[in-house]
């Protein structure tokens, strides 16, 4: 882009966009008068009914940029039960309400009808929105298929579709649910799709389904703000010793702290991390992916609201979230994939703010780190002196072990298919029976080394089984049957134990036809008793005679 074109954007303002006045003023209500790149490069040419194709890095404003221009073309016309009119795709259920919300402060002069699908909440709920009919459907892939399979939901009646992050649906593996749900759409629609980095997958998706994009990118792919300071911290490898060094950093920094994000590669960590800071006097809360819907979004809420000062999250927290004034974000594990980092780093230094990102690194975490500074073109610098000085462990806790064949060993199961390692952990704050139930470990507290989170179990020793002595077999032979009123009189034990084994059944040519089987002979008062109709088969609590 010109420096030209530059400063003719920068002077534009939403007023100049082509938005309904009722649109533009609650624009104006909200405080923003001037579009970001992104903004006031799609929202005219989503006035227009274009297919757009965003790429742009987190926190700079996407949502507003389908949202926008939205609810002006929504004005006219009405919905059908169970037929929405736009549907919006999500990866996450704390995006999907943050849209939500976005459409409510937006269209507050409008009356539209949102539903919102998403996993945790009652399906009955989501029914009644549905049939009440849908202006704007906001859903995750799973649970609008979900109803979809359930003949709740139409979707021949959608005009705009719109899928976001659309980089991590990949990452998430919605990729197949998104093109079943492509083809369930009529192909006049309207596709808006936006993503922050732009994979060969995606590539193939977008020419797939979108017919003669808009292409607009206002920034480079998988590049961090300029306004983030970055800095690694060396660590050792073990668990302790990086809850030790990351109690370090955010001491060092808790002046210019005022509020920040710490990010775990897997859910166990986030549940041991937070309860480390807690019993070390940290005000801190926790989120991620097994918490039920309701505590997310009060943890969340929490969060924005300045009543918890540390978050400690796995990557759900990563993408799209609107929290605008962090101040720090810290990765206690250096993430696997890349494109991670510059995700997880645009949680600061949003609006042209300054933010600081710190990342532990370990001796194990080198190819890593190798790998996100080839992406983002930078070469991060160390806080306190590079892993020269740090040993490297033969054994990393943190890293997956490998099987023969050089693939991760999948977590082991117990028999009631519960991860081993989740029960050792223990669970989130919002699960309190299992607090109780909490071993602290090292740096928690005091316990015995085998009831340490992480630690080996002790086995139940096996009992050597003896080898079994071939026996000699003898010749199989018909045993005579006893009379059935004796074997009838026996208990079960007896005549389980007085069967052959199956080893030594005859086989079934072997077997003595019916007619030679010698049958047992009937006794005088068998006669008597005046039974009629069971013949042979007479039940034994019925052979009890009736004279007195």
């Amino acid at each position: 882009m010109s420096s030209d074109n530059q400063t003719a954007q920068e002077a534009l303002t939403f007023a100049d966009l082509g938005l309904s006045p009722k649109v533009l003023s609650a624009v104006t209500d909200a405080g923003y008068t001037v579009p970001t790149p992104i903004q006031a490069g799609a929202i005219p040419h989503a006035l227009l009914g274009k297919d757009i194709l965003g790429i742009a890095q987190t926190g700079t404003g996407k949502t507003a940029a389908f949202v926008l221009p939205m609810i002006t073309r929504l004005e006219k016309g009405r919905a059908r039960a169970r037929m929405p009119r736009t549907l919006i795709l999500e990866p996450t259920r704390e995006l999907a309400a943050q849209v939500e919300e976005n459409f409510v402060k937006y269209g507050k002069n409008h009356k539209l009808n949102i539903a919102l699908l998403i996993g945790g909440v009652s399906f009955d709920e989501q029914e009644k929105k549905l049939e009440r009919g849908a202006d704007v459907l906001i859903a995750t892939p799973g649970r609008l298929l979900d109803h979809r399979e359930r003949g709740k939901l139409l979707l021949n009646g959608v005009e705009i579709l719109v899928i976001d992050e659309a980089d991590r649906m990949l990452d998430m593996g919605f990729i197949p649910d998104i093109e079943r749900i492509c083809e369930m759409i009529p192909f006049t629609r309207q596709t808006l799709f936006f993503s922050a980095t732009m994979p060969p997958e995606i590539t193939k998706l977008t020419e797939k389904f979108l017919q003669a994009p808009v292409r607009i990118e206002v920034s480079k792919a998988a590049s961090t703000g300029t306004n983030i300071t970055q800095r690694l911290v060396k660590s050792g490898s073990k668990g302790w010793d990086k809850r030790e060094t990351l109690r370090r950093i955010i001491r060092e920094e808790d002046a210019n702290i005022k509020n920040a994000i710490i990010f775990c590669n897997r859910k166990v960590e986030v549940a041991e991390l937070f309860r480390s800071l807690v019993k070390h006097d940290f005000d801190a809360g926790a989120l991620h992916g097994d918490m039920d819907q309701r505590a997310r979004m009060a943890m969340l809420a929490g969060f924005r609201e300045g009543k918890l000062k540390l978050l400690v999250a796995s990557d759900v927290a990563a993408r799209g979230l609107d929290i605008p004034d962090v101040s720090h974000v810290f990765n206690y594990d250096v993430p696997i994939h890349a494109e991670d980092y510059v995700h997880r780093i645009g949680r600061t230094g949003r609006a042209g703010r300054a933010g600081k990102a710190f990342t532990i690194v370990t001796s194990n975490d080198r190819k890593y780190l190798d790998a996100i500074e080839k992406l983002t073109g930078l070469k991060i610098d160390w806080h306190d002196g590079d892993l020269s000085t740090v040993v490297a462990t033969p054994e990393d806790e943190s890293a997956p072990r490998r099987s023969r064949g050089g693939k991760p060993e999948r977590a082991s199961r117990s028999r009631t298919g519960e991860k081993r390692e989740r029960g050792r952990s223990g669970r989130l704050p919002s699960e309190p029976a299992s607090m109780e139930k909490y071993v602290p470990s090292d740096d928690l507290g005091t316990a015995p080394v085998a009831e340490l989170p992480g630690a080996p179990r002790a086995e139940k020793p096996q009992p050597v089984q003896q080898p079994r002595v071939a026996e000699e077999r003898k010749p199989r032979e018909v045993a005579e049957r006893k009379p059935q009123d004796v074997e009838d009189h026996k208990p079960q034990s007896a005549r389980n134990d007085n069967r052959p084994r199956r080893d030594d059944r005859p086989r079934r040519d072997e077997r003595p036809s019916r007619d030679e089987t010698p049958r047992p002979r009937r006794r005088d008062d068998d006669l008597d008793d005046g039974t009629v109709g069971f013949g042979n088969d007479l039940p034994a609590f019925m052979k009890v005679s009736g004279k007195v």
